[in-house]
């Protein structure tokens, strides 16, 4: 049996964390709808027989209805497919969400809170289970008892595998469980980083978001495809986002200006297509004005320019000498002592004060 399994579109985001450049918001939700037509057209042209959802389709705080229209358009378009949703915490069944009110094309069915068996054939199966509101502390899925061993038997639902504490209000799931309930494939969303061939025999699979987010979502984005039999699973990962989100660090140690910092950016090998944050490291000899920097870069497809350097001068030697900046720097170590402050955040507080001085 071929299908798709995706997650985490996230459609109709808000992409705030992209910075202020006027367009670049709009121009990634656009891109969400095209990611969706070309899945949609994969499925057609590899006679993919079942699409598997895992959560978070959308923003149920953003979402608008020409969204859901033009995702349900798509589905209208393969109506001998399967789809299967599991609604995750950004877009849980609530009684005002699309999935409670949408007309939703006939060959979408959508799991809710309370654990679902659906049969796709007389030999194949699919469990699901749906967030029903924005957090899920616990549910039942680790208790599942599969009714058909011997047939192909599918999990979707949207949750954290082995998460820590952070991680334990968005359906919490261990993995040592999970393989044991004798399920062929898991198709889980939540985590936005592809897992797949990782291990031997492998059950429990993220395809990663369809398309990135931000810059917390670094290298390719795509789906999950491939083909499921008993004892079997061809897998693929298959890219479906455009565009890569890449970090780029620049030295500044050797460099005397920000003009210096803009003349590296421009000799960088830089893809057109993708977005790309500039990182500053390294030690500075000179004031660094990141808004005149961006500003100088202008509309492009440089989205963020971070500054982590550090000030060009010796604490330790600093703190010896008997002079403003001398006392400046002992004062801040003492304080530091006695109020247990952080490091870095005293380094920082130091490095601010200098160049006041």
């Amino acid at each position: 049996m071929k299908f798709v399994h995706i997650a985490d579109l996230h459609l109709d985001a808000k992409f705030d964390n992209l910075g202020q450049i006027e367009g670049i918001p709009t121009k990634r939700r656009i891109e969400q709808r095209k990611a969706m037509r070309d899945i949609i057209d994969y499925i057609k042209e590899n006679n993919v027989e079942i699409l598997l959802i895992a959560g978070d389709l959308y923003e149920q705080n953003y979402i608008k209805k020409s969204s859901i229209e033009y995702i349900n358009n798509l589905f209208l378009e393969i109506p001998n497919v399967k789809i299967f949703i599991s609604p995750g915490n950004h877009d849980p069944y609530i009684s005002n969400s699309f999935y409670a009110t949408y007309d939703w094309a006939k060959n979408v069915h959508i799991f809710k809170e309370e654990i679902e068996k659906i049969d796709i054939d007389e030999k194949t199966h699919i469990y699901g289970y749906g967030f029903t509101d924005f957090y899920c502390k616990e549910s039942e899925i680790e208790e599942i008892k599969i009714e058909e061993p011997k047939d192909i038997n599918i999990l979707l639902t949207h949750g954290t595998l082995d998460g820590g504490t952070e991680e334990r209000e968005y359906n919490p799931l261990k993995s040592n469980k999970l393989k044991k309930l004798g399920f062929n494939y898991i198709a889980l969303g939540h985590i936005h980083k592809p897992y797949y061939n990782e291990e031997k025999n492998q059950q429990i699979f993220y395809p990663g978001s369809i398309i990135s987010l931000g810059f917390d979502e670094l290298g390719k984005r795509g789906m999950l495809a491939g083909e499921l039999k008993k004892d079997s699973i061809n897998i693929e990962f298959i890219p479906i986002d455009k565009r890569e989100f890449e970090e780029k660090e620049i030295d500044v140690t050797d460099l005397s200006s920000n003009e210096d910092i803009l003349t590296k950016i421009e000799e960088m090998q830089l893809n057109d297509e993708n977005f790309y944050k500039i990182v500053l490291v390294g030690k500075r000899f000179f004031k660094i004005d990141i808004e005149n920097i961006k500003k100088a870069l202008g509309i492009s497809n440089i989205i963020k320019v971070k500054d982590k350097t550090k000030i060009g001068v010796d604490i330790e030697t600093l703190q010896k000498e008997n002079n403003i900046k001398g006392i400046f720097v002992r004062n801040m170590l003492e304080k530091q002592q006695i109020e247990n402050l952080d490091k870095d955040f005293i380094e920082k507080a130091i490095e601010i004060g200098l160049e006041v001085l």
